[in-house]
Order: structure tokens, then sequence, then C-alpha cells
């Protein structure tokens, strides 16, 4: 009976910090030191203008829903009971809910909010046009912050770290493998390549890929010219003249060596010639 007046009236308990336990689904990760001390000055000055949301636990505690960096900064400050709204709400749209109010406030990095997004998709059964449309975003757009989560922790790390974009992150997966994606985030960092420009070296890396697992591009033509050599020195030896032929290859060129001894005298009949003209 209570819930169902809490949940209505929305009403304001101040309820003791030590009762409110984490949100276990909370997407955010990372917290700037600074930007809490701030907010708590501002506390200091002027309280808790908007309370947090908890829901209420059976352990009799409450679990914050939204509002983490409210309840961290009002711990630094001290404060002994916090302004909560208590809701009624179940767990994945207590997850939901966490996301969306961080998403607003943009306060999730690119990996945090795809981090949020797979677990929704993958603890909480929920489709990605679901969560699309929960989140108001168009399913290729989850589809496409899902994939960066293919990077590895490290290489996450030092994405966000170097302040890069979640362009960056997609564009280092157009490389097949993690060396060559580490290889190019380090290239990408050091010479602070925007968006456009590190796609463009990522595209010389794949063709330089590309050419040295195929050195014969346009095998088929090679091919041809290599069978008119042989058939040249075929020619020759059907003349008489014993010509020695080699073909090797490096991973750079073929190359194909015709031996004529100099002692030969090669004459080869032209059309219309007799022995006898010879």
């Amino acid at each position: 009976m209570k819930q169902q007046r809490v949940k209505s009236t929305a009403e304001i308990y101040n309820i003791p910090q030590a009762m409110i336990v984490p949100n276990p689904n909370q997407p955010r990760k990372r917290f700037d030191y600074d930007e809490l001390e701030n907010l708590a000055q501002s506390i200091r000055e002027n309280g808790i203008l908007q309370p947090i949301t908890v829901r209420k636990r059976e352990d009799k505690k409450y679990e914050l829903v939204s509002g983490e960096r409210r309840l961290r900064a009002a711990r630094l400050v001290g404060m002994v009971k916090i302004p909560s709204i208590v809701i009624n709400i179940d767990d994945k749209n207590s997850a939901m809910f966490s996301i969306i109010e961080n998403l607003q406030r943009q306060s999730l990095n690119f990996f945090e909010e795809a981090e949020a997004i797979e677990k929704l998709v993958g603890e909480y059964a929920m489709s990605r046009e679901e969560v699309a449309q929960k989140l108001g975003l168009a399913p290729s757009t989850v589809s496409n912050k899902l994939r960066i989560l293919r990077l590895p922790e490290e290489m996450r790390f030092e994405l966000a770290r170097a302040g890069l974009t979640e362009s960056h992150a997609r564009a280092l997966l157009m490389l097949e493998d993690d060396n060559q994606r580490a290889r190019a985030l380090s290239i990408i960092v050091d010479r602070h390549l925007n968006v456009a420009e590190s796609e463009r070296m990522i595209n010389q890396m794949i063709n330089r890929n590309n050419r040295s697992r195929n050195p014969l591009r346009g095998i088929r033509d090679v091919r041809l010219f290599i069978n008119t050599l042989n058939h040249a020195v075929d020619t020759i030896r059907r003349a008489g003249v014993e010509a020695d032929a080699a073909r090797s290859e490096t991973e750079e060129y073929i190359e194909y060596v015709v031996r004529i001894p100099k002692s030969e005298q090669l004459r080869i009949a032209l059309p219309g010639e007799t022995d006898e003209a010879i």
C-alpha cells in the first residue's frame, strides 16, 4: 500500500546515506574527481536541489536508480541523510532508467554506453530493436555501438584516455587483427590524427597488406607472359640451339633467365626461304 502511495505522489524522503547501495547496472565506470568536488561545493552551499531516485530492496535497504554523482558528492560533504524519491521498478527498467539518464546528461563515454547496451541485450534479453526504441536510437546505431566492443579492453582504455571518438574506434575495426589495430592506434595517438586522416592511414595499411598477401596481382597476365617466354625458348631449342631457361620468384618479382651459348650460330628460316638459301 505504501509503495503505491509513494509511486503516485513521488514523495521525497530523507534516507540515511548508509542505507543506500550502488546500482549494479550503473553504466558509468569513471567519475572525474574535480567534477565531484565542484558538485560537492555546490551541495555545501545550496544542498541537493534535485533528489536522487532509489528503489526499495527486500533487505530493507535502498538501491540507487539515478543520481550517482549527487550521491557521491553528498558523501564527500558528509551528508547523513539524502533527499530521495522512492519508485517501484524492476531490474530491467532500473537498468534502462540509469542508461537513459546518463545519455541525456551526456556523461557516458561511448564504450560505457556500448557496454550498457550490451548488458540490456545480454542479461535482460532485450532485442536490439527494443533497445533502440527505448533509447531513441536507430537500430543500425545500436548495432554499430555494439561492434566497437570487439576491441580489447586495453585498446578501449587507450582510446578513451586519448580523447578519441567512436568513429576512430570504428575505423580501427576495418583492420583484420588486434596487432594491426594496436599499431594504427599508436600512430593515431602520436600524430593526433582526426577521423578522416585516421581512415586514410588505415586504408593505406589495408592496401599494403593486400599487396604483401598477393604479390602477383593480375596473375593471369603474368602467366600469359611466362607461357610466351616458354614458347620462345621451345622455338629456339627446336632450331637446334641448346638454350637453358630458369625461373625464380621472390616477394617482389619473378626472374626469368635464358642462356644461349655464344658458340651457336643461329639462323631460323624465314617464310619463303629454303634449305639451300640458308
